[in-house]
């Protein structure tokens, strides 16, 4: 069935309090989503950020990012008083992550102090999550205590994880450990009561995974055996990609890799843990970088550029047979971008998940592009661009003369309406199954609405949508679009 959804992050919903959340605004959106004819709606990681805010790193794969947790919920509940929130935020339109970093945590203690930690459903969350939960919890208290500094620089005992040591300060920071526990629990609610409602109203729910986790995550810290370090748990490699058009040095991303024999002895047991969480709590799941599954690119810690690493050979089919077998059909869509090899087109086969197009990449007027949409299948998921490009307003500005001309022709765009909407109109009207347009593209933003600039830090995961620009007329203009594609349900 042809369906259709949109893009937009948890973080840029509307609110009051400096970032989205899962509150009013997420269940209005969902409305505006449900007028509109659509079936998904696409965000991008949960996981609790660190230096950066890239959802991309993230201090669990397993935990939710308590900036998410709405406030006004916490009011109804009587956990919270509306004085007592404190919110110096300046711009509707951007997240302020500092302020939330100073001032979130001190409001959430609040809420905490007045929360019955023996309320029965918080016993069984941490009984369902507690495989998880526990070294996340311990970690989290453990950076406090350390002022935030990442964990290699822990003392020897902590680093290691000599069981006398933990004993100590599971005991010593026992309060901040459950206070970490009960914003999961909260952010967890939050969710699935969003999550339930979206389902209700005939919405599906995209997640996003990416395929490694930070180096200062619970993960690494907890489960050392299953990632590329030495007996002092510092990587040997570190994972990014090698130099192109794009990047003379290539990009180096930092995060260690995966012990793959290890993990593959153990029946890949923490991946089957983090696929089966993730299947909980979406309908489906993007997996970012789904090409280092059969090709990872390996660069020697410490070098300062990618220039000098080597391509390894990952699990490839063998990962997602066990994956399969251990819980079934999986949703799952493959972040595919990028130089796709044969062995790459075989493992999509293999496991029948849909791959990724981007119009943005189509339209090279010197060659046929892979991601020119007469080139589709239909187990696809085609989209204007993602977070990590330009608007597509920005993009129509930058692209060279010859290119612009084969597009606007390619689109059948003419006269003075919108080249943005003809390239989404072209997006919907391809013959993949599925067509996923970021919002900023349906608001006609330019670079004020950029996501993400790979590559670089500091003025990312900013951009906001205002509550005036969900209008009824962009609803509208949606669900024609919709229903002229035949992406609705009904067809009507």
């Amino acid at each position: 069935m042809r369906k259709s959804g949109i893009l937009l992050h948890i973080s840029s919903l509307p609110s009051n309090y400096g970032i989205g959340t899962f509150g009013k605004a997420a269940f209005e959106f969902v409305d505006f989503l449900v007028g509109a004819k659509q079936s998904y709606w696409q965000i991008l990681p949960l996981g609790p950020t660190s230096y950066g805010d890239s959802p991309y790193q993230t201090f669990s794969a397993f935990a939710t990012n308590p900036y998410f947790i709405d406030l006004d919920i916490l009011i109804e509940e009587g956990l919270l008083k509306k004085e007592e929130i404190t919110a110096t935020f300046y711009s509707p339109r951007y997240v302020e992550f500092k302020e939330l970093y100073d001032e979130r945590f001190i409001v959430l203690e609040k809420a905490f102090s007045r929360f019955n930690l023996n309320d029965p459903y918080f016993l069984e969350f941490m009984r369902n999550e507690a495989y998880w939960l526990e070294d996340y919890a311990l970690f989290m208290a453990l950076k406090k205590h350390h002022e935030g500094e990442p964990w290699e620089t822990w003392s020897e005992d902590l680093r290691l994880r000599k069981t006398d040591t933990l004993n100590h300060f599971r005991y010593q920071l026992k309060d901040q450990i459950l206070f970490q526990k009960f914003m999961q629990y909260k952010a967890y609610q939050q969710w699935f009561n969003l999550k339930g409602y979206a389902n209700q109203k005939g919405i599906e729910l995209i997640g996003d995974m990416p395929i490694y986790v930070a180096y200062d995550s619970s993960d690494v810290w907890a489960n050392p055996e299953y990632f590329d370090l030495d007996e002092k748990r510092i990587p040997y490699h570190i994972a990014g990609v090698p130099p192109d058009n794009f990047s003379k040095d290539g990009q180096l991303w930092g995060n260690p890799l995966y012990n793959w024999e290890s993990l593959k002895e153990n029946g890949y047991a923490w991946w089957v843990d983090r696929v089966h969480s993730a299947m909980h709590m979406f309908d489906m799941v993007r997996i970012d970088h789904f090409i280092g599954f059969q090709n990872f690119y390996s660069i020697p810690y410490g070098h300062k550029t990618a220039a000098h690493g080597q391509w390894k050979k990952g699990p490839g089919y063998d990962l997602f047979k066990v994956i399969k077998e251990r819980l079934g059909h999986v949703n799952i869509i493959a972040e595919d971008l990028g130089v796709i090899t044969d062995d790459v087109r075989k493992l999509l086969k293999n496991t029948g998940f849909p791959g990724m197009k981007l119009l943005q990449f189509a339209f090279d007027s010197r060659e046929e592009s892979d991601y020119i949409p007469h080139l589709y299948e239909r187990n696809t998921i085609a989209y204007t661009g993602t977070h990590d490009n330009e608007t597509t307003q920005t993009w129509f500005e930058k692209l060279p003369k010859h290119d612009l001309k084969y597009c606007l022709n390619y689109i059948n765009h003419k006269g003075s309406g919108s080249k943005v909407d003809s390239l989404i109109k072209a997006t919907l009207g391809c013959v993949a199954d599925t067509a996923i347009i970021p919002m900023q593209d349906y608001l006609h933003l330019g670079s004020e609405g950029r996501m993400n600039i790979p590559s670089t830090t500091g003025n990312n995961w900013r951009w906001r949508m205002l509550q005036e620009e969900q209008t009824k007329r962009l609803q509208n203009k949606m669900k024609s679009y919709a229903i002229l594609y035949g992406r609705t349900k009904d067809r009507d």
